[in-house]
Order: C-alpha cells, then structure tokens, then sequence
C-alpha cells in the first residue's frame, strides 16, 4: 500500500511539473507575441517622426544601452509582480524605437519593404526551427549558456567598437556573428523552459524578445549592406 501511494504522489508530482512547464511556455509565447505590437507601434512612430535620427555614434549607444539596461534592471525587479508585463511592454516599445533607424535607413532603398519583410520571414523561420529543436532534443543544453554569454559579450563589445570605427566589413562580421549567436540562444532559452529550468515566464519572454530581436536586426543590417538597391 506504501508503495502505491508512493508512485501515486511521483506520478501526480510529474503531472503537476508537467502541467507548470506547459503553462509557463503557453504564457512565454503569448507574451511574446504580445509584445511585437509595442515593438512596431515603436518603431513606426521612429520612422514616421525621426525622433531617433539624431541619435548617431557616442549618443546613440549610451542612450541605447542605458535605457535598455535600465529597462531590464526594472523587469527583474517587478518580474514577480503586476508591474511586470506593462514594464516588459515598456521595454519593447523602447527597442522599437531604437530600431527605427535601421529601418528607416533600410526604407531608403527602392526594394526596401521588400528587405524589411524578407528578414521578418527568415526570423519566423530560425524561431520555428530552434522551437521545433527544443522539443526534440533530449540532452541537457544548460551548459551552453556560459559560452553563449562569452559570445553576446564579444558581439556587444565588437558592436561598440565598430560604432567609432564604421567598417562595413566589420558590421557584417558582428551581424553574422549575432544570427548564429542568438538563433542558438532562442535553443537555449526554450530547451530550459521545456526542461523546467525556467518558471517566471516574465524573464523567459525577455530573453526569447532580445534574441528574436538582434536575430532580425542583424539579418536587416546585412540584407541593407548586400541586398540594398538605389532608384
């Protein structure tokens, strides 16, 4: 009788696991879905007004990396709250904003709708991919996210430097870098969330928002830089 109870509490313990997993990934990926709409109403309004044209070289990046560091400091502080989802939007409307200079750039060119929609498709389809990987590889990733850290670092601190030195060559070499970089980082955070290894679905959308967010941007910046064309 012991024994059946216990394997009645293991089993009704895996459900409930199983049952927590799932709601946390449904709810990661309505959030995420959620928040594409600040992202373009962002975006549209940079394009549409200019509000960021201004913002080139050393002011562009300390406004662009105080904000969004302030931002996240934020969401991990109200993750477990109310304020939390608002603040995320926040956050996403911010990074819309902050794309809107490539996009306006990208606009410029006579196929430019054309490049905007083209890297949109190829970051549906590097997000379907790693999601579908997610769910059908059975090894244990969590080591791979030390190394995928060193390389967003190298990435950032590459990005900074190219900002004052304006190589084109060294702009595709970061974009590149980043598209395989943070196609494995959409693995990585989803691989955890299946395995149950991350339970706030708040902090599993942001990280899944930032890589599918310098995933696009990076295919942009090399679609303008090889695939731009002038009237």
């Amino acid at each position: 009788m012991t024994e059946q109870v216990q394997r009645s509490g293991h089993l009704g313990g895996l459900a409930s696991s199983e049952l927590q997993r799932n709601r946390v990934l449904r709810n990661t990926y309505w959030l995420l879905a959620l928040s594409m709409l600040p992202t373009v109403l962002g975006a549209w309004i940079g394009v549409q007004t200019g509000i960021t044209a201004s913002l080139t070289g050393g002011l562009g990046l300390i406004v662009f990396l105080g904000g969004a560091f302030g931002f996240m400091f934020a969401i991990e502080k109200t993750k477990n709250s109310a304020a939390g989802v608002p603040v995320l939007l926040a956050f996403t409307f911010f990074m819309g904003l902050m794309l809107s200079r490539l996009l306006a750039a990208v606009m410029g060119f006579s196929n430019g709708s054309s490049l905007v929609m083209t890297a949109f498709g190829g970051t549906a389809v590097v997000f379907f991919v790693m999601a579908n990987l997610s769910t059908v590889i059975k090894r244990d990733l969590s080591g791979m996210g030390k190394w995928l850290f060193v390389g967003a670092l190298a990435i950032m601190i590459g990005a900074i430097i190219n900002v004052f030195v304006g190589s084109t060559a060294g702009m595709a070499a970061i974009a590149t870098m980043a598209i395989i970089v943070f196609s494995l980082f959409i693995l990585h955070d989803l691989k955890r969330i299946v395995d149950g290894g991350e339970t706030n679905y708040i902090t599993a959308t942001l990280g899944l928002y930032l890589s599918v967010f310098n995933v696009f941007q990076s295919l942009l910046a090399l679609l303008g830089l090889f695939g731009g064309e002038r009237d």
